[in-house]
This record gives C-alpha cells, sequence and structure tokens, in this order.
C-alpha cells in the first residue's frame, strides 16, 4: 500500500517558512510537519497545498488569498499534532480546506472572509478509536457583504474515544447578504464514546442566509442487517457504512492518487474501530 509520505515525496517541497504563489500552478505543494508556514496566493494565483503531519508537534499555518486567489488546502493528521490555520481572503477569493484526522489530534481554523464575494468551504473528517481524543475549532467570520462560507465536519467515535466540534459563524454588522451555513454530522460505534458539538451563529446584520445543526447518533442498524443478509460480516457492514459516510469529504482533496490513500488509510483505522 502507498503511504501518504510516499504520495507526497512526489509534490513540490512548500519550502522551508514561507510560499510565495504569484501564478496558477497546477502541481500540488507539500508540506510535512511544519512549525510556521506562510502562504501568499497574489492576486489571480492559484495552488494546491497538503500539509502532512506526522508527530505531535505545535503547529501555524498562515495563508493570504488575495483578489481573486485560489486555494486548496488538504490538512492530514496521522499523529497527536496542535494545529492553528489562519486564512485571510480578498475579494473574490476562493479557498476549500479539507481536514482529515486518523489520530488524536487538535485542529483549529480562523477564517477572514474580507473582500466581498469571497468563498470558503470547508469539510472535515475525524476518527477516534480507544482512547483517542480528536478538536476541530472552526471560527468563519463574514466581515464584509456578499460573501459565502460552507461548512461540514463528520465525526466517529469509538472504544472510549473523545470528539469535539467548535463552530462559530459571526457575520458583521455592514455584511449583508451573507449565506453561511455549518453541519456538525457525527456517529458513534460504543456506549463509552463521546462526541461534544456546540455549532453557533453570531449575526449582526439583518440581510442574510445563515444555518447550522449537528446530530450525534448511532450506526444505522437496518442499514448494517440489509448488508449482512447479503454474505457481509459485521465488520465489514459497519466498516462499509463509514467509510460512506465520510467517503465524500475524504474525496474533497481534488488530488487523485491522494484521495485514494486517504480511502486506505481510512479503511485501516476502521479496522481498530
Amino acid at each position: 500500500m502507498t503511504t501518504l509520505p510516499d504520495i507526497l515525496r512526489g509534490f513540490r517541497p512548500a519550502g522551508e517558512e514561507l510560499l510565495r504563489i504569484t501564478q496558477c500552478v497546477t502541481e500540488p505543494y507539500a508540506a510535512v510537519d511544519p512549525r510556521h508556514l506562510d502562504v501568499q496566493v497574489a492576486a489571480g494565483g492559484a495552488a494546491r497545498l497538503v500539509v502532512l503531519h506526522t508527530s505531535p508537534e505545535l503547529s501555524a499555518l498562515r495563508c493570504t488569498l488575495g483578489e481573486g486567489a485560489r486555494l486548496e488546502l488538504t490538512e492530514l493528521f496521522t499523529a497527536e499534532a496542535f494545529a492553528e490555520v489562519a486564512v485571510a481572503q480578498a475579494a473574490r477569493s476562493d479557498c476549500r480546506i479539507t481536514t482529515v484526522q486518523l489520530a488524536s489530534a487538535n485542529a483549529a481554523y480562523r477564517i477572514d472572509l474580507n473582500g466581498r464575494g469571497a468563498e470558503n468551504t470547508l469539510g472535515g473528517v475525524f476518527l477516534a478509536a480507544d482512547e483517542e481524543h480528536c478538536v476541530v475549532r472552526l471560527h468563519t467570520a463574514h466581515n464584509v457583504s456578499d460573501c459565502r462560507s460552507e461548512s461540514c465536519v463528520k465525526g466517529v467515535a469509538g472504544g472510549r474515544a473523545v470528539g469535539e466540534f467548535h463552530g462559530l459563524v459571526y457575520v458583521a454588522q455592514d455584511a449583508q447578504r451573507t449565506d453561511a451555513q455549518q453541519q456538525s454530522r457525527n456517529i458513534l460505534l460504543s456506549d463509552t464514546a463521546r462526541i461534544t458539538t456546540w455549532p453557533q451563529l453570531e449575526i449582526y446584520a439583518d440581510d442574510v442566509k445563515c444555518s447550522h445543526g449537528a446530530t450525534v447518533g448511532q450506526m444505522d442498524a437496518e442499514a448494517v442487517y440489509y448488508m449482512r443478509q447479503r454474505g457481509l460480516s459485521e465488520a465489514e457492514a459497519r466498516r462499509l457504512q463509514i467509510e460512506g459516510f465520510v467517503g465524500d469529504i475524504v474525496r474533497r482533496c481534488g488530488i487523485e492518487p491522494l484521495g485514494e490513500a486517504l480511502l486506505e488509510a481510512v479503511a485501516a483505522k476502521m479496522k481498530r474501530m
């Protein structure tokens, strides 16, 4: 099986502390265990960046997008890292974030939409087994009018694991015509696992379209029974259901070999759950 580090070695290195993008770059960049990384995408520029955390370190990533810039960020955790990501977006910029926690981790994302027409999309997954503890914090600030944000974070916990999601959408007083959607969906695989979720809206404008929601539930017993009737073991049925649950998020990275390796990593993690 091809590992995540093997795939990333075929990408462009992001450098030690600064990655400056001035044009549209098709080949993905990669950074492994960065302590501090400043990503600057100039007006009209575009890039894809994959960040892999393989050691229990502190990490700070700052992304600045100029007018009309595009950034696709994929952040992966295979170790207990503490990561802070700050994204500042100018007018008509587009940032798409995919975050996947395959081990205990604590990730905090601060999104600032500072220019009209800016868009941000975040899809997140955490898989917590045994006594692992996964945390996702998301603060999305609509600071000006006519911006759009969408987030969906899915969590799965088994054993005695703990998962947390803290989400806040802030809409400033003059940020009219804001469109913000936030979802937290979670599945518990045992009676001793626990997932807590706190989605929040803080709105000071009156012409907005905002929503948030959260669910925490068990696996679909009928679906598991249906699959077992067709020859699958209970473990196989559970694994397939979870892979289907998180698969749409995992595939968002848009880099085919990486997406395939992530699905393999999810399947391997499910064998422990």
